[in-house]
């Protein structure tokens, strides 16, 4: 006699949302998920709340179309520490900080979130200290910019369907025809810049890792007060930006060919 593996109704129906999200579509509603999944729509939407109150799901503006949450990728970039990717960013930021004393990043994209999975901190009393697993708008941050400008409109319109965007500082770019051009300019110049549009005082650059298709999958970032900022620091961040870019990129993706 075969014994069967015992299960828990609730947990199967999360798995069974999470399945969902694993099929062609990046957005469901309540009832396509109700529907999909063959669910009650009153116990889908407790289950769909839970879930977005923990951070495994989340909305877009008009509150109705559900997506993956920030929650996942934070447990899989606690995953990541251990991958060749955020190893040898380990090993590159730690010759930035020795170089240039200044916060160095690794992020990646996660829906219109920019989501850090790599840093190395100034030893400065005065620094930028982004968090593994903090999450901040794209459009605001050196490399989100860098992320989005490997997108097509198509994908752009699909992140921000509305002209106005949200901002973190009043220096942030609030209209999307000014994104548009700013990612041209991130096209042109192979850098993303972000000149306090996320903290007032700290300007960042941020620069492209390719995989072996070259496609842009993460960024790499260096973060510098204001008050600091000599041509010599500039150039030095522009040169390990470009250079670190291009060793993960060999390392970690080239070999994959």
């Amino acid at each position: 006699m075969s014994s069967q593996t015992p299960k828990v109704k609730s947990a199967d129906r999360v798995l069974d949302i999470f399945e969902l999200f694993t099929g062609d579509k990046e957005t469901y509603n309540l009832t396509e998920i109700s529907k999909s999944l063959n669910m009650p729509p009153s116990s889908t939407y407790l289950i769909l709340q839970n879930m977005l109150s923990r951070g495994y799901l989340e909305t877009d503006r008009s509150g109705k179309q559900f997506r993956i949450g920030y929650k996942l990728f934070t447990i899989r970039s606690g995953y990541m520490r251990n991958s060749s990717l955020t190893g040898e960013f380990s090993q590159i930021a730690d010759k930035i900080i020795d170089d240039l004393n200044e916060t160095t990043s690794l992020a990646i994209r996660a829906g219109n979130n920019l989501l850090y999975i790599g840093e190395k901190v100034s030893k400065h009393a005065l620094r930028f200290t982004p968090s593994i697993g903090t999450h901040l708008p794209l459009h605001a941050t050196a490399s989100g910019k860098v992320l989005l400008a490997d997108l097509s409109m198509e994908e752009l319109r699909e992140l921000y369907p509305n002209d106005e965007l949200e901002k973190v500082t009043d220096k942030t770019i609030s209209t999307f025809s000014d994104l548009l051009k700013e990612l041209e300019k991130v096209r042109q110049q192979g850098f993303g810049y972000n000149m306090g549009e996320t903290v007032d005082g700290v300007h960042c650059v941020a620069g492209a890792v390719r995989d072996a298709d070259g496609r842009t999958v993460a960024s790499v970032s260096i973060s510098v007060p204001v008050v600091r900022i000599t041509g010599e620091i500039w150039g030095g961040v522009h040169d390990w930006i470009k250079r670190s870019c291009e060793e993960l990129s060999n390392k970690v993706y080239c070999q994959l060919r």
